[in-house]
């Protein structure tokens, strides 16, 4: 507890002696509701204050890349942790510093379950799934970028489409030349803020703010990401492969 709390508390814990010894009698109804209320007050500084000024606190930049684990089958049909570590396709946007794709899983048709499958990301990546399949992958977004930042010398928007579909197959040519950012894919997204914050933008301009735990379900639609914070933003997605009507 804070020096301040503490004198804070000295203040109130004499006052509710004050109070006990000379008006005992009016310890019920409003006197009572005031010492709740202080009691309240006192408690949730406390928590802001902790929530404000962790001691470990740790910028997002400054955590490591998240770990995945990656089960199967032994030759006894027993379960077993084939791998607990980074996933081998860890794509780093250069056009976009800061963009990254931590590329975990995904799947064609049906699977078959037999545990015994290879890691698909040790053979590469694609960017979303066809009909049936699924893509799990983590993205960090850069944080907000400050006034007049240019991006890297020979940059072009063009050259960092070109880049983007080079390093995850056919991703760049998901999103559109005259409106940057803004995408389409034919696969129903299951989207997690993990950490930070995020803008989701949809047509004619409408926005919605997300933070820490919010989700989305983005169905096949038009739409791009800003984030709006000085401070890198982790989602998780799960795409699944759809057919357009």
């Amino acid at each position: 507890m804070s020096s301040l709390l503490r004198r804070l508390w000295q203040r109130h814990r004499n006052k509710s002696r004050n109070v006990v010894v000379h008006r005992s009698e009016r310890f019920e109804g409003g006197d009572r509701r005031q010492l709740l209320q202080a009691l309240s007050v006192l408690a949730t500084g406390s928590a802001l204050v902790g929530a404000s000024h962790p001691a470990n606190a740790k910028d997002s930049s400054d955590l490591p890349p998240p770990k995945r684990v990656l089960t199967g089958r032994d030759e006894t049909g027993k379960s077993v942790f084939k791998s607990f570590d980074v996933t081998p396709e860890v794509v780093e946007i250069d056009a976009n510093p800061g963009l990254t794709f931590y590329e975990l899983y995904m799947t064609e048709g049906v699977p078959a379950l037999t545990g015994l499958e290879p890691d698909p990301m040790a053979s590469g990546t694609r960017a979303f799934p066809g009909p049936g399949g699924t893509m799990f992958r983590l993205i960090s977004y850069p944080p907000k970028r400050p006034e007049g930042w240019k991006p890297p010398p020979g940059v072009t928007f063009e050259s960092g489409l070109r880049e983007m579909s080079e390093k995850i197959p056919g991703m760049g040519d998901h999103f559109e030349r005259g409106t940057p950012g803004m995408h389409t894919s034919d696969t129903i997204d299951y989207g997690v803020v993990v950490r930070g914050e995020m803008t989701l933008e949809l047509d004619d301009g409408q926005k919605v703010h997300l933070r820490q735990g919010d989700c989305v379900v983005q169905n096949g639609t038009r739409h791009r990401w800003r984030n709006p914070l000085p401070e890198p933003c982790l989602m998780a997605f799960i795409s699944v492969g759809g057919k357009r009507a």
